[in-house]
């Protein structure tokens, strides 16, 4: 009869045979899973913030009375709180949650105060001899009472196996959810399990590749699926949900963001998506079933919009006050919109959209990447993607002069160059403004008042060449 061994540490762990024959002739325990209980028809509802909807039907034969019914493979990330059962004629007595899964490590600190058997082999003859040992503690390596004196097992690779007379049955194979039943009659039906796990998240990224001569730029847009539950969902109707769902479960979901380096400004859209909407959240089903392995990242595209309009440009902010002594870079910005007249039509989940240009050889070429959150269709996005090398903007206060208690006038000057062979048109942005009752005396182009905490420019900086914009404030608080 074939012996199943663990290797771990230099140790190997086994049932032996007469153990193996011992279970194999044994009835199964009461709450050992029935035939058809493995995952059923799965379907799994994903949100952004590291928690997913997982339902399962299975059929269950079940006897009439009180019965135990195991459910394995269940997400080992379960919240069992939230677990709700559902089966014709049967209610539930009660419900435990068995994470505790076997392994080498497992094994052996479950049995600490029983004995085991220690095979050793003699590595120059191979003879092999046999003593029981009482495991006395397992705490950063194995303790034994061999033969009345404290033996150590040593990670050395030493050929000694560690024989066990028995599983415990605190242990299992898989995550399994055991359920008491009351059940009113005896028969197979469906029964639908669903509950909340942990450890299942997406995120959506975007490519696209944008031509300054066409003043377009293709988008493509991939769902990025992780998977860290301890469970394969297989084969399972997916459903992802664009939103961000309340949740008392503040954990954080390990999903990548990167450092903002400039906030992207969008302008809310007012169209109305044609998308699917579950409540004030956008919904984007996967076209067919798909198998979410444990410790998997899958991606799937979910968006390819071609020749959508959109331009380059720059923007500089300028916060109040705000003095430099040498000039500083613009941000170089991608404008498009998410319109159904731009071309892509669609709302967009929160995530990173990176940038690419051609090159003169025609290669796409990585230029910056930068953060959207969710964008309802219709937003006009200003997408920074890095600092300008040859567009730059000098801000100086100029003076800053007291009116009285209360009041301060400031003029402002800024100098914009442009280093390109082309023209350029710079949105120049003072910001700050809402500190204090701040008002705009005068300025040497018109500028629009936004908000109350800025003043935006647009400046057009000729080829090889410079424009000075000027204002005064007058503050008063």
């Amino acid at each position: 009869m074939r012996t199943t061994i663990w290797r771990a540490c230099g140790l190997a762990l086994l049932l032996g045979p007469a153990t193996a024959a011992a279970q194999q002739a044994a009835p199964p325990p009461a709450d050992a899973p029935a035939a058809g209980s493995a995952q059923g028809d799965v379907s799994v509802t994903i949100y952004t913030n590291n928690v997913a909807l997982v339902q399962d039907i299975r059929p269950l034969a079940l006897a009439s009375g009180r019965v135990q019914q195991s459910f394995p493979d269940v997400s080992a990330a379960i919240r069992p709180e939230t677990v709700s059962l559902t089966v014709p004629d049967a209610a539930i007595v009660e419900q435990n949650f068995d994470y505790d899964l076997l392994s080498p490590s497992s094994l052996m600190e479950k049995a600490v105060g029983e004995t085991i058997t220690l095979l050793r082999t003699n590595p120059a003859t191979g003879v092999e001899t046999r003593e029981r040992a009482r495991v006395l503690a397992v705490n950063g390596g194995v303790v034994l009472d061999v033969n009345g004196h404290v033996e150590v097992l040593r990670d050395d690779g030493l050929p000694v196996r560690a024989i066990f007379d028995r599983v415990p049955d605190a242990l299992r194979a898989r995550p399994t959810l055991s359920v008491t039943l009351a059940s009113t009659r005896a028969g197979s039906r469906p029964a639908t399990l669903s509950y909340l796990s942990r450890g299942l998240g997406w995120s959506a990224d975007y490519v696209a590749l944008f031509d300054d001569r066409s003043g377009t730029v293709d988008v493509q847009g991939w769902v990025t699926l992780k998977n860290t539950s301890g469970t394969t969902f297989a084969h399972a109707k997916t459903l992802l949900v664009a939103g961000e769902v309340g949740s008392s479960d503040d954990e954080d979901n390990g999903n990548y963001v990167p450092r903002r380096r400039r906030p992207t400004r969008t302008q809310p859209g007012t169209e109305t998506s044609g998308r699917e909407q579950l409540g004030d959240f956008y919904l984007y089903p996967l076209a067919a079933r798909t198998t979410i392995a444990d410790k998997q990242t899958k991606q799937v595209s979910f968006l390819d919009a071609k020749g959508v309009a959109a331009r380059s440009g720059y923007r500089f902010d300028n916060g109040w006050l705000g003095t430099s002594n040498e000039p500083r870079s613009a941000q170089s910005v991608l404008r498009f919109s998410n319109s159904g007249a731009a071309g892509l039509g669609d709302a967009l989940p929160a995530g990173v959209v990176r940038v690419y240009v051609r090159d003169a050889r025609g290669q796409p070429q990585f230029v910056g990447e930068n953060r959207i959150d969710h964008t309802p269709q219709g937003s006009t996005i200003a997408l920074p993607t890095g600092d300008a090398f040859d567009v730059k903007v000098q801000p100086v206060t100029v003076s800053r002069t007291r009116l009285g208690n209360d009041r301060w006038r400031t003029a402002m000057r800024y100098t914009l160059t442009n280093a390109r062979a082309k023209p350029v048109t710079v949105e120049l942005v003072q910001n700050g403004l809402d500190w204090a009752d701040v008002r705009v005396v005068e300025d040497s182009a018109h500028g629009e008042r936004r908000d109350a905490g800025t003043l935006a420019w647009q400046v057009a900086v000729p080829a090889n060449g410079n424009a000075t914009v000027t204002a005064t404030f007058d503050t008063r608080y």
